[in-house]
C-alpha cells in the first residue's frame, strides 16, 4: 500500500511536535482549555493562511471538507467557530512568536550560503500593501475612501531568510523604515525606487549615503558621485 501525504501535511511535518508542546507548557497556553488544543488552533490558522480564508466560517467549512484526513493533521474533528474565536482572543500570542523564532533558527542552520563574490552583507527591503476596510479599521487611513497597512520585510541574502518585519501605515515609504534599521557596517541594502518618494536622483543618493553604515572614505566617495551627477 502506497501512502500519500498532502502538501499541507508535509508543511506541518516541518514543525517539531515535541518542541511545540514544550513551548505550550512554557507559556501555559492551554491553562483552562477544555479539549481544543493549541496544536488544533495552529493547524486551523495555518489552513486559514494557505487557503486565504476570509472568515471563521470559511476556515471551519474548509477543514470540515477534509473530515477523513484531519487525523493525519493532528485534529480529531473540525473545530466550532465559537471555539476557534475564543482561542484566538484568549490564548497568548507569544506562544506562536516563540514558535516562529524556533523554526527560523532551524531554517538558518540548513539554509544555503551566499554565492556572490563581494564580502559585504546584502539585504533586500521591500513592502506589500494590505488593504483594509476603512469602516472597520478607521485607524488604518490610507486614502480618502480606502484603508491599508504596509508590511515591510528585510531579506538577508545569506540563506534568503527574513530578518526584520515591520507593520506601518499604508503611506510610509521603505526608505523611512530603512533609516531606522541597525545594520552591520558596510551592508548593502537593495530596494526599488517605489520605496523612496524623492524623484530627484541626486537627493536620493544623498539619503542612501546617510543610511549606509560605511566608513568615512566611502561616504566621501558617495558624496563626490552625487556632486558629479548634479
Amino acid at each position: 500500500m502506497v501512502g500519500h501525504a498532502s502538501l499541507f501535511s508535509q508543511m506541518l511535518s516541518l514543525v517539531d511536535r515535541h518542541r511545540f508542546e514544550r513551548l505550550v507548557r512554557e507559556h501555559k497556553a492551554e491553562r483552562g482549555a477544555k479539549g481544543f488544543s493549541c496544536w488544533s488552533q495552529f493547524v486551523s490558522m495555518m489552513f486559514c493562511q494557505l487557503a486565504q480564508a476570509k472568515s471563521l466560517r470559511e476556515i471551519i467549512d474548509g477543514l470540515a471538507c477534509c473530515e477523513g484526513k484531519l487525523r493525519h493533521l493532528g485534529l480529531a474533528a473540525s473545530p466550532k467557530r465559537s471555539t476557534l474565536s475564543y482561542a484566538n482572543g484568549r490564548r497568548p500570542w507569544k506562544l506562536f512568536e516563540a514558535l516562529f523564532y524556533s523554526i527560523l533558527e532551524v531554517a538558518r542552520t540548513s539554509a544555503p550560503g551566499k554565492r556572490l563574490r563581494f564580502k559585504n552583507k546584502l539585504f533586500s527591503l521591500d513592502a506589500t500593501l494590505v488593504e483594509l476596510c476603512l469602516e472597520m479599521f478607521d485607524w488604518a487611513k490610507y486614502r480618502q475612501t480606502k484603508g491599508a497597512i504596509k508590511l515591510h520585510v528585510l531579506l538577508d541574502h545569506d540563506g534568503y531568510l527574513p530578518v526584520y518585519a515591520h507593520v506601518s501605515e499604508g503611506n510610509v515609504p521603505e526608505i523611512e523604515i530603512a533609516r531606522a534599521l541597525s545594520l552591520p557596517k558596510g551592508s548593502i541594502v537593495v530596494m526599488d525606487q517605489g520605496g523612496d518618494p524623492i524623484r530627484d536622483s541626486t537627493q536620493r543618493k544623498g539619503r542612501l549615503c546617510r543610511l549606509g553604515r560605511s566608513s568615512s572614505t566611502q561616504r566621501q566617495q558617495c558624496q563626490e558621485r552625487s556632486t558629479h551627477s548634479a
